[in-house]
Order: structure tokens, then C-alpha cells, then sequence
């Protein structure tokens, strides 16, 4: 699954195109790289986002297409 999809999808961005503009801007990093928009997210990936002067640091349990948002949390566990 993309990483733009994947940030909606898990609701860590509420947008697809504010996770892509945030891709572009190099406010996303997967495994301490910075990522494109088209990255294909795996289970096992540490994806970190930068929100101003706050970092969200999570790992991806599991990947799916879609989700409700009471199971959004599921897909992936905060690091830091």
C-alpha cells in the first residue's frame, strides 16, 4: 500500500493529499529515510512524522485497504 494511503487509512493524517504534501515537504521518514508518497508501506516499517517542533514515531502492525475508525489505532503502535 502506498504511504499516503496508509497515513489516511490508519487516520494519522485525516487527508491523503495533506500525507502527499507532507511527503513532498520531507516531513516523513520510513526506517530513517525520507519517503515519496509512493512508497509501499510493510509490516515491520518505522514511519516518523514530523508535525512543527512534535515527532510521531510509529511502527506498522499490519496493512489494509480500508478500516473503521475504532480499528484505525490497530494498524500500527506509537514508538516515541
Amino acid at each position: 500500500m502506498r504511504l499516503d494511503k496508509f497515513l489516511k487509512v490508519s487516520r494519522i493524517i485525516k487527508r491523503r493529499t495533506v500525507a502527499n504534501e507532507a511527503c513532498d515537504a520531507a516531513h516523513i521518514s520510513v526506517n530513517g529515510r525520507q519517503a515519496k508518497a509512493s512508497y509501499d508501506v510493510k509490516v515491520g516499517d518505522v514511519i516518523e512524522v514530523t508535525f512543527g517542533q512534535r515527532t510521531l514515531k510509529v511502527r506498522v502492525l499490519d496493512v489494509r485497504e480500508f478500516t473503521a475508525k475504532a480499528d484505525a489505532a490497530s494498524l500500527y503502535e506509537v514508538i516515541s
